[in-house]
């Protein structure tokens, strides 16, 4: 049992696949000192389901009377947790098989290393500055002087696990803003603060993303379009860069 985790889980009308979530954790029997589910004001259907869900899952069910976004979702889910570290999924990724080794780990290397902020589990891309440390495990680097806009994505709201004092250091969630926009406060914050983290190397190696034509994807991310454009994407990449470095320096 992980005793000093909280597995949080932010959520929005998809609660068929925060079933098949929770229960990939259990066939793994990966248990947490606490559940946390943030609903961000779901549909009375699935609102119905969550209370069946939660007796059988046995987990706090934190809810809204209207719909705040992520960063209101995250933030009210965070509010009720209490333990070390907070291990954060959106109920669209599943734990593939063999995971409890790997969350172990990690949770070995920041308590061996305090200065560690968070672990990243999942991610699009593999973090392009990475000094590696243990069992596939690296710390990612970052300098403001290297190349290309991918070394500005060291947070990230895909699967991580972080400390509990992580708002502490880089701030709440911005609330009221589209998703992109929360996670790039997020991203600057965390740079601004000089925030340290590790990156499991295979970035896709631990968690499944997974989006059915019965609950597809409640979120989307404007930046993935252009990836078919090479024009559009090398634009993005600049316009990216300059931005990130404004902000990051003032």
């Amino acid at each position: 049992m992980f005793n000093t985790v909280t597995l949080l889980i932010t959520h929005y009308n998809r609660s068929k696949s925060l079933q098949r979530l929770l229960q990939a954790f259990v066939d793994q029997k990966i248990e947490f000192a606490g559940i946390v589910v943030s609903d961000d004001c779901s549909s009375a259907a699935h609102l119905d389901y969550l209370n069946e869900l939660k007796d059988l899952f046995n987990f706090t069910l934190v809810t809204t009377p209207k719909n705040g976004g992520l960063g209101n979702n995250i933030n009210k889910g965070l509010d009720v947790i209490t333990t070390p570290y907070i291990l954060y999924v959106q109920e669209d990724f599943d734990p593939l098989p063999g995971y409890a080794t790997h969350l172990q780990d990690a949770i070995d290397i920041m308590e061996e290393r305090p200065e560690m902020d968070i672990t990243r589990f999942y991610a699009y891309f593999k973090y392009p500055y990475l000094k590696p440390f243990r069992k596939g495990f690296s710390e990612m680097i970052f300098k403001i002087w290297y190349p290309g806009y991918r070394k500005f994505h060291a947070y990230s709201d895909h699967p991580h696990l972080r400390r509990s004092t992580f708002t502490q250091k880089f701030g709440r969630y911005a609330e009221g803003l589209n998703v992109e926009r929360t996670e790039f406060l997020m991203v600057i914050s965390f740079l601004k603060n000089k925030g340290k983290g590790m990156f499991y190397e295979d970035h896709k190696g631990l968690f499944e993303q997974i989006n059915t034509s019965v609950e597809p994807s409640t979120m989307e991310r404007k930046g993935l379009k252009h990836l078919d454009n090479p024009i559009m994407w090398a634009a993005k990449a600049l316009y990216r860069n300059v931005v990130h470095t404004i902000k990051v320096l003032s």
